[in-house]
């Protein structure tokens, strides 16, 4: 049985902060409903319901125009809770499958035909995965052929030691949550400094994400803020952001969504870096083009 608590916060506040036209959420999840796709037998978690209606609605509410939706490791290698969703706001949103490293090229492309950009690897020890990352570069070399990106989960303690290998694979590669830096952590200063010299690959890039999780402290987190500040500042070009909604596996009570909107400008001061994080990285590392639909979108 899932658990009935929400990861998500039930109320969000309305956030100050204005998205610019086009912006990009770049990492949330959706969550059944199990009664139409139901968790794979063997998944670490179970949460409860958060449905593409309610992803979509907090998207109305807060600006975002274009969306990357990742498979979470409790749907498995199903990607049909995401393909539904994508489906539902073609040209808008987009996903990141969860497939085995022996998938086969037909899957691949229909995966590629229903907009997945990309496939994610899990290096988490509360997750599923771990796989070899010798074999996940033999999947990348296939990935080419169907325009898709590898993106990495990973724990920081092993940012260093995979560094090596991410820089050497042949398609771009899209680092989670800012490599899961820990504020006051022993491994969060290596693992940082190793981020920052992969991401001068021209193949990397990173997600501005999750500083709710690498905070010490309640919203509105700002401890977590100088890893933000540096990536924007040293690689503006390399970065996307994401609100990981709906917060799974979060230490706490749901964080509020209006107050993950509200750190951008805190670590995104200016009208040309936000809309480079928000807009023109997103849409160039995901392929989203300046026709996709924006009739949906409120006033």
């Amino acid at each position: 049985m899932n658990d009935t608590v929400p990861t998500y916060h039930p109320a969000p506040r309305a956030p100050r902060f204005r998205m610019p036209p086009g912006a990009c959420d770049s990492h949330v999840h959706v969550f059944g409903p199990t009664t139409r796709f139901p968790y794979a037998p063997d998944a670490r978690f179970r949460p409860a319901d958060a449905p593409k209606e309610l992803l979509f609605a907090l998207h109305d509410a807060i600006g975002i125009a274009r969306c990357v939706i990742v498979q979470s490791g409790c749907h498995g290698f199903d990607n049909s809770v995401v393909a539904d969703a994508i489906a539902a706001r073609p040209g808008r949103y987009k996903g990141v499958a969860l497939c085995p490293v022996d998938v086969d090229d037909n899957t691949l492309a229909r995966l590629a035909d229903q907009d997945f950009c990309g496939v994610r690897f899990n290096y988490m020890a509360h997750l599923a995965g771990g796989t070899p990352i010798d074999a996940v570069a033999g999947l990348a070399r296939r990935l080419q052929r169907f325009n898709m990106h590898l993106q990495i989960h990973l724990d920081s303690k092993l940012m260093a030691s995979m560094a090596p290998a991410l820089a050497a694979m042949p398609v771009p590669v899209v680092i989670d949550h800012m490599a899961r830096v820990e504020v006051g952590s022993e491994h969060a200063g290596r693992a940082f400094d190793a981020l920052l010299r992969l991401l001068e690959q021209p193949h990397l890039w990173v997600k501005v994400s999750g500083l709710e999780r690498a905070s010490r402290i309640d919203a509105p987190w700002t401890d977590a803020l100088p890893y933000a500040q540096a990536l924007l500042a040293q690689h503006p070009s390399k970065v996307v952001w994401g609100t990981d909604w709906p917060h799974p596996n979060f230490r706490a009570a749901p964080p509020d969504d209006g107050d993950i909107v509200d750190m951008i400008p805190m670590f995104a001061s200016t009208a040309q870096q936000q809309q480079a994080l928000l807009v023109d990285n997103p849409a160039r590392l995901y392929g989203f083009t300046s026709t996709a639909s924006m009739t949906e979108l409120p006033e």
